[in-house]
């Protein structure tokens, strides 16, 4: 059977993770309180940040940066801004 949690992000019950994804405290936190759409939606986030700031993971300050940006995109309700970025108009 599936695993659910009460997910902080969307603020309902849905699947949670497998596994823990993330190591330490803040590791902890998101198995257990955020589910496998919202780690997606994160999943998503962290690549345009990535790809569109240059992050180096192997450079100390950006690691710091993404994770208060996860932080903030998983518990506080913060969206992640992207400057210059302009999601694609729908029609």
């Amino acid at each position: 059977m599936a695993r659910t949690v009460f997910c902080q992000k969307l603020q309902k019950e849905a699947q949670g993770l497998d596994f823990q994804l993330y190591p330490g405290e803040v590791g902890e936190r998101i198995f257990n309180n955020i589910s496998k759409e919202a780690w997606q939606q994160w999943q998503h986030k962290q690549t345009m940040l990535i790809n569109e700031k240059k992050l180096n993971m192997m450079n100390t300050e950006h690691r710091v940066l993404l994770e208060t940006e996860m932080v903030g995109f998983l518990f506080e309700n913060k969206d992640v801004e992207i400057e210059g970025y302009r999601p694609p108009e729908t029609k």
